[in-house]
């Protein structure tokens, strides 16, 4: 409670400092009616001033009085002032004429309307680097690379229409990405990697694992006693609507459709190599190709908990930090709570799912493909006896 007190603290202070306030003085008077949710787009047209600001004592602060010009919605056209704040001198922060920032309506009690700025506007740079990401997509990986987009952005639409949905509505979360993930698994598999046997094999052991997967992650959560309450989105999950949503349950679903994406990776590249050691050498018993596939495998594994790890820890580094500048919290308590505690069952459910992942793909790829090479010889065996 006490990191969210904090956390709370920082993000009040920052939305403090990033926007400005009337269109004019007058405006300034009069409680503000709850939020509307009506939005816009406005274009810098002026910096009337830049200046230091030190009402709020031990934060370095520099405040732009900007003028913007409404560009989208009723009011286009509208001119009005506000200001900017600058945190500790970042340029990041800093408005320059001709940028497009992205505004809230809030209207006052009293009739009055003002506009806060809310962020820089950023959908035609993220549209330019997402077409940029196609493009080496088609570039590096050819009519495979593009599939793999098809198949990327089918997941994302099972995700946003049906997981979000259905969790929203009630339904227990952990069953519902666990369907999500079985599903997001069947389509974008196929779309990726083709509709070959191979595919097919990896996609039993994925949905195989998944299996386990879903057994590790309820008996690793409740043993360290987790009420998924560990981030403060889960917790201002509590208050509204979605008041009544299983945390617990939304801490294993999302542990679950984690582990979905490394699954993929080490199913698919541990048939294929399997497959390919079969091709070189197609008199290869069951056991051998399960001997060599194991051998890739352990390579694997190495490499993915270690970049499972990494990639937790990166997602999770700003309150890290925060972490260490509680010079007053011992350490036993900062490593008991459970933020931290939720990162480090995640990343044991998700390299403990790799460990069963390898021998499970190995397994199958070696038993099937090895099953495909040996009818030929045995057909062939078959007929010189007769």
């Amino acid at each position: 409670m006490r990191r969210f007190l904090l956390s709370l603290l920082v993000f009040t202070n920052a939305l403090s400092t990033v926007p400005t306030y009337a269109q004019t003085p007058e405006q300034d008077a009069g409680l503000l009616t709850p939020p509307t949710s009506e939005y816009a787009r406005g274009t810098v047209i002026r910096i009337l001033k830049e200046e230091a600001d030190d009402t709020i004592p031990g934060l370095e602060r520099t405040v732009q009085i900007v003028e913007l010009r409404i560009v989208t919605g009723a009011e286009k056209g509208t001119l009005f002032q506000t200001e900017n704040g600058i945190l500790n001198n970042r340029d990041d922060m800093r408005l320059h004429i001709g940028e497009t920032v992205t505004l809230e309506k809030l209207t006052k009690m009293n009739g009055d309307v003002m506009y806060i700025i809310r962020e820089k506007y950023r959908i035609p740079s993220i549209i330019f680097l997402v077409i940029v990401f196609v493009a080496l997509a088609f570039v590096f990986g050819g009519l495979t690379g593009v599939t793999s987009l098809l198949g990327l952005a089918v997941s994302i639409l099972i995700l946003t229409f049906f997981v979000v949905p259905q969790i929203v509505g009630g339904a227990n979360p952990l069953f519902v990405s666990l369907l999500g993930s079985f599903a997001i698994a069947c389509t974008s598999l196929y779309l990726a990697h083709g509709f070959h046997k191979r595919t097919s094999i990896a996609l039993l052991s994925t949905l195989t694992t998944l299996g386990i997967a879903a057994l590790l992650a309820v008996f690793f959560v409740r043993t360290a006693k987790l009420f998924g309450m560990g981030t403060e989105e889960s917790m201002l999950l509590q208050f509204g609507q979605l008041s009544e949503v299983n945390l617990q349950g939304l801490l294993l679903g999302g542990i679950i459709i984690g582990c979905l994406g490394v699954l993929d990776d080490i199913t698919t590249a541990q048939t294929a190599a399997i497959d390919e050691i079969g091709k070189a050498n197609p008199n290869m018993t069951f056991k051998e190709l399960h001997k060599a596939g194991m051998s890739v495998g352990r390579e694997h594994i190495a490499s993915l908990i270690n970049t499972l790890a990494l990639a937790y820890v990166g997602a999770s580094l700003p309150l890290l930090l925060l972490f260490t500048i509680q010079n007053d919290t011992p350490l036993w308590i900062i490593a008991n709570s459970e933020f931290l505690a939720e990162e480090i069952i995640r990343t044991l459910v998700g390299s403990s799912t790799l460990l069963f992942a390898v021998p499970i793909s190995t397994w199958f790829a070696a038993w099937f493909l090895r099953n495909d090479r040996m009818k030929p010889s045995l057909h062939r065996g078959h007929g010189h006896h007769h």
